[in-house]
């Protein structure tokens, strides 16, 4: 999930509420670096706050859609009246919320906004042995149901959805952890080895591949 909120304190208070319904956050306190993380479509669901410092949230949301970025977008206001839940909606936000809000009701609309955004999403992607299921997030691995954390479910499913191509270690960690990731580039690997213990079976080869001086590749062959 990307949460877009200049208020540390709410954008804090969201992560976590969110990160207990087990969903791995990122955070934005200002709507031009809000506007370049969404622009990755590397998130279930996008948290936009209205009033934001450099661009106000109907601008980053008008632009995402703009830019062809589908990914379920919740706008939030502290504001009253219609006028810009009307605007918000008609510049593509899916749903609206004032502040303050009730957590339970913010965590029953974005399961509503990702229910509706997923029945559009082919339920099963397939590759050799391994199945994945975006609806339910559920993973097969020769037959055999296998638990990923959030992240892992998100690596899986981007190399899935790429299959047979090779795809760059930076353009991975672009896709998956966003371009605000700070930390050491080297976790593609270290999560490339958490998927291939949980999903390869001996002797069978993993349908993980390293592709020298490249990167990845998930092949179905």
């Amino acid at each position: 999930m990307l949460v877009i909120e200049d208020d540390h304190d709410l954008a804090r208070a969201v992560a976590d509420l969110l990160t207990d319904d087990g969903f791995d956050v990122e955070l934005c306190h200002d709507g031009e670096s809000g506007f370049a993380q969404g622009l990755t479509g590397a998130y279930a669901a996008i948290v936009l706050d209205l009033m934001l410092p450099k661009r106000n949230g109907f601008s980053v949301c008008q632009d995402l859609r703009n830019a062809g970025v589908d990914t379920p977008l919740l706008m939030l206001t502290a504001k009253d009246g219609q006028l810009d839940e009307v605007e918000g909606l008609e510049v593509g936000a899916d749903d609206f919320m004032r502040k303050p809000f009730e957590n339970s009701i913010l965590i029953a609309r974005l399961h509503a906004l990702l229910r509706r955004h997923e029945r559009g999403r082919p339920q099963r992607i397939v590759v050799g042995p391994i199945s994945l299921d975006p609806l339910r997030r559920t993973v097969l691995s020769y037959e055999r149901e296998v638990t990923l954390t959030p992240r892992e479910f998100a690596l899986l499913e981007y190399l899935m959805t790429h299959v047979n191509e090779s795809l760059a270690k930076s353009e991975i960690l672009q896709a998956v952890w966003g371009s605000a990731f700070e930390g050491d580039p080297n976790i593609v690997e270290v999560y490339i080895g958490y998927l291939r213990r949980k999903l390869d079976l001996a002797p069978y080869p993993s349908v993980i591949h390293t592709v020298r001086g490249v990167g990845y590749s998930v092949r179905e062959h």
